[in-house]
């Protein structure tokens, strides 16, 4: 008789990842709450990721947002240049690459954060005090190790 073990969950990919990110994305987009609405309409906006020149004018129009949008605009802010593009690299790249978005998520809880306004800045922080950097668009996010 074979010994039990426990039965292994296997980790997400990086994909996996995006794709329920981006879907919850479009829930919070598509939101009558513009607590919830404007961060991403904001994101989508500076990403360029659906045609419309001024922010106002797409959070009025943000029923008309679409799952693809939401791939472009965190293919954009990954640094690809379309979802396509960020597809067949993203799995390739460690786990910590998404790490703004599990903040976003709220997975890295919320004490015992220091924000920084640039890198430099937190990379400085870091040597002095130790600790994790997730970066932040401009900014940084310092967390214990």
């Amino acid at each position: 008789m074979r010994p039990q073990t426990q039965q292994q969950i296997p980790l997400d990919t990086n994909t996996d990842f995006l794709r329920r990110h981006a879907r919850g994305m479009l829930r919070s987009a598509h939101s009558d709450q513009p607590s919830k609405a404007l961060p991403i309409v904001r994101r989508v906006h500076t990403a360029r990721a659906f045609p419309m020149p001024r922010l106002t004018e797409l959070y009025h129009a943000r029923a008309k947002l679409q799952l693809k949008h939401m791939f472009r605009t965190l293919a954009a802010e990954l640094g690809y240049a379309s979802w396509d593009a960020c597809k067949r690299d993203i799995d390739r790249r460690p786990s910590e690459i998404l790490d703004r978005f599990r903040l976003d998520l709220g997975a890295f809880g919320d004490h015992e954060h220091v924000w920084f306004a640039d890198q430099p800045t937190a990379a400085a922080w870091q040597r002095q005090h130790g600790g994790r950097m997730v970066v932040y668009g401009s900014q940084a996010v310092m967390m214990p190790a």
